[in-house]
């Protein structure tokens, strides 16, 4: 048996529906290059799991994440924790990182691992090859996130494996859900690696997959955020001077449309998400214009209103 090149790990959780358009697109990129697909579940009640155990060209890894064992409530584990069991048992040279709520543009993952091999012959020491991507229907433009100091650093893309081995792999301690995928790359870029971008490889990402999992996620993501400022301040930017991150962007036709394969976002989901975008601006514009010794006082204020 022939040893899989590319070891591609998703994680998924109650989206059987966008894991099976994830999985075809995977598929057909894949057909005839030696890889492997490696799903990690967080104990899904939807039928997604009936449905891994059919598909016999995945291997699947179950860790329940919710609910109650023995009369106790699970401990819900972090993004990285699940990643990294695939990581860990990955066999190939390379890691491909995807979403289950991805469509992989045709040819984008081999393009990605051509230019990784074509750089490492050449010399350069790279640990990971970003893909450009987008929020879909949100966004019209492709990107590559870019973070302090100019760092690229990955969302979707392929990771060389032994690099993400030398740095230890994803940061499960100081990050629930956001920024640990931020926090790998710099890991890499302090070890030594370049991240570069892949400029033909495109990822379609539904950012209505599932709303409820959403709305969790975005509540941690400030402790994530304060989080890694702490850890890298003085590393590679200042916390208290201009540490913003920015994006690499570009347009692309794609000619498959791949991207129709995607169903129409709910309204529940996009009122949910202006309200969410617009109680962050009230939030910001409270922290200017009110002098920051009057915040707690406001806050116990609201508080006792709305208990």
């Amino acid at each position: 048996m022939n040893k899989p090149i590319i070891s591609i790990v998703l994680g998924t959780y109650n989206r059987i529906n966008f894991l099976n358009l994830a999985l075809d697109s995977i598929r057909k990129e894949m057909l005839d290059f030696p890889h492997e697909i490696i799903i990690i579940d967080g104990g899904s009640t939807d039928g997604t799991l009936y449905w891994l155990i059919e598909q016999k060209d995945v291997i699947l890894i179950l860790q329940h994440n919710r609910g109650e064992w023995m009369g106790k409530k699970i401990e819900r584990k972090p993004w990285g924790y699940f990643m990294n069991l695939g990581f860990k048992c990955a066999q190939g040279k390379y890691i491909c990182m995807l979403s289950d709520d991805c469509l992989v543009v045709p040819g984008s993952i081999i393009n990605g691992y051509n230019l990784f091999e074509q750089k490492i012959k050449e010399g350069i020491k790279v640990g990971a090859v970003a893909f450009y991507w987008r929020d879909y229907p949100d966004q019209v433009r492709y990107r590559v996130g870019q973070a302090q100091g100019n760092k690229i650093f990955v969302n979707h893309g392929i990771y060389l494996k032994e690099a993400v081995e030398e740095v230890e792999y994803i940061d499960e301690r100081n990050y629930f859900f956001y920024h640990a995928d931020t926090d790998l790359s710099l890991k890499l870029w302090k070890a030594g690696y370049v991240i570069i971008d892949s400029p033909t490889s495109y990822i379609e990402h539904y950012s209505h997959a599932n709303l409820n999992i959403i709305k969790t996620n975005w509540e941690r993501e400030k402790k994530d955020w304060e989080n890694y400022l702490k850890k890298w301040d003085g590393v590679f930017f200042n916390a208290d001077g201009n540490y913003k991150s920015s994006w690499i962007e570009k347009d692309y036709n794609d000619q498959n449309f791949i991207v129709k394969k995607f169903p129409k976002p709910s309204f529940e989901y996009i009122f949910s998400k202006k309200r969410y975008i617009a109680k962050n601006k009230i939030r910001n514009w409270f922290k200017l214009v009110i002098p920051k010794k009057y915040h707690n006082k406001i806050k116990r204020i609201f508080y006792k209103k709305n208990t």
